[in-house]
């Protein structure tokens, strides 16, 4: 009688052999590969112009591949096609696909936010002067992109200081009966109540704009010959004014740095590899001007060539983003023509992509080569140091090897208020910021200020998901340690939401402040182990600290924003009919959201725009509610 344990295990057909099997089906079509593994999780992602050839070079065991590639063709198992049109149409589905499915053996670029504009709005009388960030559904003129938040804001407040124009919301500039605090330090020119005529701010953001269109000289000039024009008039507090108008104006071109004369629009993307890391630097010249650089470090391997990193590159980071007429590359990449073929397509207009050799534009290229050579090089310093952090942290806490994952929990509220749970994650390149999470706390049997229950909440949730999603632990999503912010209660509360889920298996330590709540001081915590301490001098006990107060900086943080939006909200925004012009009437009229609510039929009935239905709606939307 035969065991089925004694029947022999047949390994599954991976490699040339596989790949090799699917040149049947193939032609010549342009289109996108997929090769996935024996668990079908996706390996890699391709553009090929014609499919049957690509795939069968990676089909002949005699072919010269990298070490890379031929790791990527012996794990090997499948692989799915996609037929495309036109090679273009490749390209962009392979860069969609490999953001959306983070092949391990693709060059991949980690960090994708989008960029902040300056946005001057055009629906109101007085236009207002802000940063912008997301989708530009918001009627006006939109200058950017900008490198940072940070470029934005020392923009906006040298404007400010120029321009006089507003910055607070229309609800907020409606409501006024007297100039802010902005008024009074010469940073707005009071347009509320009536500090400016019309006229005069029309004109100070028609000049914004000519400003952030790269007339700054023109205007430099002109507010010159105004200044000479009003002195000799000896009208010389407007002299005094414009004077300084022209000083803060040139502190503003001197805050931006360098301005390159011949380069009207453009993104200057610089490479620079190095022991298996990349770093890419990105300078935006806009209306010939520099606003700002962002360095960007995407994921490559250590036999990737310059070409492939900065293809893969554009063609993710373009992926979501407006893409400038020019963009000036440190070196060639592989498909020049395609991409810029592809870009245009996106903006609508030609796109060129150089190499320059000479000239501004080279020396533009060099600075920004320069800084992404400087910046790779703080990175893996930065990077050498923490490694050497986390083998402390395996050492100190008895874990089997330096965590990759640690993730931080802490909870913020007053009197359980405006409760959130926050989570921050580190590893071996520092804080992996994009993996923050903030959770709403929901519970509504919880007891005002009852840390445990939402420490068990925020817990739930994030194992629940993670259930959900990465049930395998495969896909790098599972923490190495969970650090609790708190003594024995929070990291017992947590070890039974561990064990109701099975996944018992996790480290987690709980970080109390110890005696006299003192930094340096504190006590760590472990499931059936006596509390214990680190010496105080000791670089592990610096880092446990950062990351704690680092999750507790991410958790007020969300509290406050929270906090803050509740406290603005405005209950006619919940009344069913009425919008912003409404809204707007409505709070001219009565002065406040709470006197509309107290108002009677007829007073409601009498405001301009609002019919006698909606002035019943909202007397019963308030009535009603008590």
């Amino acid at each position: 009688m035969n065991d089925e344990a004694d029947i022999p295990k047949v390994a599954p057909k991976r490699g040339y052999e596989v790949i090799h099997g699917y040149l049947k089906t193939l032609d010549s079509s342009p289109g996108v590969y997929r090769m996935l593994d024996d668990q079908s999780r996706v390996l890699y992602v391709g553009k090929a112009r014609n499919l049957k050839a690509r795939v069968s070079s990676y089909s002949r065991p005699s072919a010269q591949h990298s070490r890379r590639i031929s790791r990527m063709i012996s794990e090997t198992a499948s692989m799915m096609f996609l037929t495309t049109r036109t090679e273009t149409e490749a390209l962009l589905l392979e860069q969609n696909l490999i953001k959306q499915l983070k092949p391990k053996f693709n060059v991949l670029l980690r960090d994708d936010k989008s960029f902040p504009n300056i946005l001057v709005t055009t629906e109101h009388d007085f236009p207002q002067i802000k940063k912008h960030r997301g989708a530009k559904s918001e009627k006006g003129a939109y200058y950017g992109p900008f490198a940072s938040a940070g470029a934005v804001n020392r923009t906006l407040t040298q404007l400010q200081r120029v321009f006089l124009l507003r910055n607070c919301s229309d609800s907020m500039f409606d409501s006024r009966t007297r100039p802010c605090l902005l008024f009074q330090i010469r940073r707005c020119s009071g347009p509320c109540t009536g500090e400016i005529s019309a006229e005069d701010y029309a004109e100070s953001v028609r000049d914004a704009q000519r400003f952030l269109s790269g007339k700054s000289t023109e205007m430099q000039a002109r507010l010159a010959d105004q200044m000479m024009a009003a002195s000799e008039a000896m009208e010389f507090e407007r002299a005094a004014a414009l004077r300084d108008r022209i000083r803060a104006l040139t502190q503003v071109q001197s805050v931006q740095g360098i301005n390159p004369q011949g380069v009207e629009e453009a993104d200057v993307v610089a490479l620079h590899m190095e022991h298996g890391q990349a770093c890419v630097q990105v300078f935006f010249i806009r209306s010939g001007q520099n606003w700002g650089n962002r360095d960007f470090y995407p994921r490559v391997g250590d036999d990737v060539e310059e070409a492939e990193v900065l293809e893969a590159f554009l063609g993710q980071f373009y992926d979501t983003k407006e893409p400038p007429r020019l963009v000036l590359l440190s070196h060639e990449i592989e498909s020049p023509d395609l991409m810029s073929e592809a870009l245009s397509g996106k903006l609508g207009r030609k796109v060129e992509i150089a190499v320059p050799k000479r000239g501004e534009k080279a020396e533009l290229v060099e600075g920004a080569a320069r800084n992404a050579r400087e910046s790779l090089g703080r990175r893996m310093a930065e990077t050498a140091t923490q490694a050497k952090l986390l083998r402390g942290v395996a050492e100190a806490f008895g874990l089997d090897g330096p965590p990759q994952r640690i993730e931080v929990y802490d909870n913020s509220h007053i009197m359980g208020t405006n409760a959130v749970g926050g989570m921050i994650v580190a590893g071996p390149e520092g804080y992996m910021k994009n993996q923050y999470r903030k959770y709403n706390i929901r519970g509504e049997d919880l007891v005002p200020g009852d840390d445990f229950g939402m420490m068990k909440e925020v817990l739930t949730r994030r194992f629940t998901r993670l259930l959900k999603e990465d049930p395998e632990r495969d896909k790098g999503l599972w923490p190495d340690l969970l650090l609790i912010d708190g003594g024995a209660g929070q990291v017992s509360a947590v070890w039974e939401i561990m064990q109701e889920y099975g996944v018992e298996d996790i480290p987690m330590v709980g970080v109390a402040k110890g005696i006299d709540r003192d930094h340096g001081k504190e006590e760590f915590h472990r499931i059936g182990e006596r509390p214990f301490a680190l010496q105080r001098n000791d670089p592990v006990l610096y880092f446990i600290q950062r990351l704690r107060d680092e999750a507790h900086r991410f958790a007020i943080g969300t509290h406050r924003a929270k906090r803050a939006k509740s406290q603005m909200a405005n209950p006619l925004d919940e009344v069913p009919g009425v919008g912003a012009a409404r809204k707007r009437a409505l709070l001219q009229h009565f002065g406040s959201a709470k006197a509309v609510a107290r108002a009677n039929l007829a007073d409601l009935k009498a405001v301009d725009g609002v019919s006698e239905a909606l002035a019943e709606r909202i007397y019963d939307f308030f009535h009603e509610k008590g």
